[in-house]
């Protein structure tokens, strides 16, 4: 039998708690959500190529995507470009006067950084480069910290200063300047630096991160965030950021609610994982999913990969997973059974189609869950099917389908 149609979910609207951030402080100081576009850029894959790369070195980038979420005292863990794939990146600006940067506002990491005029390598050198020297309101820390990728550490210098995006200013923010950043993967992306929107737990310690200084300094209308992807999108627009609210236009029908079930990454419990007719039984003892933006593709469980690939006739090769193109309306829906409710996504969503030539987006990683329980990765092909909302104030996820 078919898997259950969606079922009803009670609307529940966003409300505003009374949180305590400090002395007279109170949310709602600013009363409208604010909007960043979002753009989609170039895949590594391009931009390597345009620069004469040969293909050989195309298939070295390839590392597991899970390792992103392995916690360790020494290093902070960030997202990497495993898959070659696009990410999709907004503009901040940090200092005064203002020095504007193209992020990517990842929920899959809780760091600040941007390329620094101290770093000569060439994937700084190719990008804007934060100069200290030239804003009156920042403030050196003296210390360093490695950020661990999996191709190489990024070293930052920290520091202090105001940070603006759009017209939510957030002043004494902590960020990193980086000192030195491998070639590869930064060389090769249309982004300048990372800007995190996880929990405090990932982010370096004894810092805030800029959503919790967002919340203290009552920059936002209400403590919740939300993203949307654009089913077709273009460098000038990919998408949206939405701080401090929710767009009912980008998004129909009700909100599905999941509780994070480990205040660290926005991780959510998934209880099965139907391919078309057949549940799957994969998370019969329960499986995790990490909603985040960092990531490109869909990322299942390493451990059922080779099954998951029979089932939708795919082919290993040095580009992906691939298909016949003209197969593809024929292939069958994936389920995620989440908070009780089925969430489809059909092969038009999780098929991509580069000129006429059709991979199933789709990484895999060996990396458990912290419980053991398998993980998924719901990156941005799981996101343009579905508007994503962070609720910070009650540690939830909500989904809606996108516009």
């Amino acid at each position: 039998m078919e898997p259950p149609a969606p079922r009803a979910v009670q609307c529940v609207v966003l409300a505003l708690l009374c949180l305590q951030l400090g002395q007279g402080m109170h949310l709602g100081a600013i009363s409208i959500p604010r909007r960043i576009p979002l753009r989609k850029g170039r895949s590594m894959r391009e931009v390597m190529r345009e620069k004469g790369v040969p293909e050989r070195f195309l298939m070295d980038l390839r590392g597991d995507p899970g390792r992103k979420y392995q916690l360790s005292n020494a290093v902070a863990y960030e997202p990497l470009a495993n898959d070659l794939d696009s990410f999709y990146f907004g503009e901040i600006s940090i200092g005064t006067p203002p020095q504007h940067f193209l992020v990517l506002f990842d929920t899959g990491s809780a760091n600040l950084w941007v390329p620094s005029t101290y770093c000569q390598s060439p994937a700084c050198v190719d990008h804007a480069r934060f100069n200290s020297s030239l804003s009156t309101t920042f403030l050196g820390v003296g210390e360093t910290y490695t950020l661990s990728y999996g191709f190489g550490d990024l070293s930052v210098g920290l520091g202090y200063d105001t940070v603006t995006i759009q017209n939510i200013v957030i002043s004494n923010q902590e960020f990193g300047l980086s000192l030195d950043e491998p070639t590869r993967p930064f060389y090769y992306q249309d982004f300048d630096g990372i800007l995190g929107m996880a929990y405090p737990g990932v982010g370096i310690p004894g810092y805030n991160t800029l959503m919790q200084n967002m919340l203290q300094q009552s920059q936002l209308a209400e403590p919740i965030f939300s993203f949307y992807y654009s089913r077709n999108p273009t460098y000038s627009y990919g998408g949206e950021v939405i701080l401090g609210g929710v767009d009912p236009q980008l998004y129909s029908g009700e909100i599905l609610w999941a509780p994070v079930v480990q205040e660290l990454y926005w991780k959510i419990g998934i209880e099965e994982f139907s391919i078309g007719l057949s549940a799957t039984g994969w998370c019969s003892q329960g499986c995790q999913g990490i909603v985040d933006t960092g990531t490109f593709l869909l990322t299942v469980s390493g451990q059922f990969l080779s099954a998951f690939l029979q089932e939708l006739g795919a082919e290993e090769s040095d580009y992906g997973f691939v298909v016949n193109c003209s197969d593809v309306p024929s292939l069958p829906t994936l389920y995620f059974a989440i908070s009780g409710a089925q969430l489809p996504l059909p092969p038009s969503v999780y098929v991509l189609n580069n000129d006429g030539f059709c991979t199933i987006g789709v990484e895999n990683t060996y990396v458990p869950s912290a419980s053991g329980q398998p993980l998924w990765i719901l990156g941005n092909l799981f996101l343009r099917q579905y508007y994503s909302i962070f609720d910070m104030a009650n540690n939830r996820v909500g989904f809606a389908l996108s516009a």
